[in-house]
């Protein structure tokens, strides 16, 4: 479940700064920064500071869904101020089995997808593909 930062956790480590990952952003509850493996013009990923492993531990709660909205207004601005140009935007986060790291966390896309394959990758598929954000804050938004 969500809890403290954990030392095997790579994104973990990030938000505690032992790597030389560059931020973006950082804040009291986020952090942002650069994909490794960019998959388009501008990719950058927006992760909580406190560690929740998936979107599956997400629960429709005041909390989670400020959380969620706050990592999106960060994910927006960032490309808004470094990718003007870009005319489409793409939102999400991977779901289990088919996220690649156990720390949630937004990808945020100025497109063009490089190379164009790559949009496989970030295609909403319903319960195993890419849930969009604003899916996910419907999902959980408080009664």
């Amino acid at each position: 479940m969500a809890g403290a930062t954990t030392s095997s956790c790579i994104f973990c480590q990030i938000v505690q700064n032992s790597t030389s990952t560059t931020l973006l952003h950082s804040d009291d509850k986020v952090v942002a920064f650069q994909d490794i493996k960019p998959a388009a013009f501008r990719h950058y990923l927006v992760i909580p500071v406190q560690h929740i492993p998936t979107v599956r531990d997400l629960r429709r709660s005041e909390e989670d869904y400020t959380l969620v909205r706050h990592m999106l207004t960060v994910g927006q601005t960032l490309l808004h101020r470094d990718a003007p140009q870009s005319k489409h935007y793409r939102f999400g986060f991977h779901q289990p089995p088919l996220n690649s790291v156990n720390h949630l966390h937004l990808h945020c896309l100025a497109l063009p997808f490089t190379p164009k394959w790559k949009h496989i990758k970030y295609v909403p598929l319903g319960p195993l593909g890419l849930i969009e954000a604003e899916k996910l804050l419907e999902r959980i938004k408080p009664v």
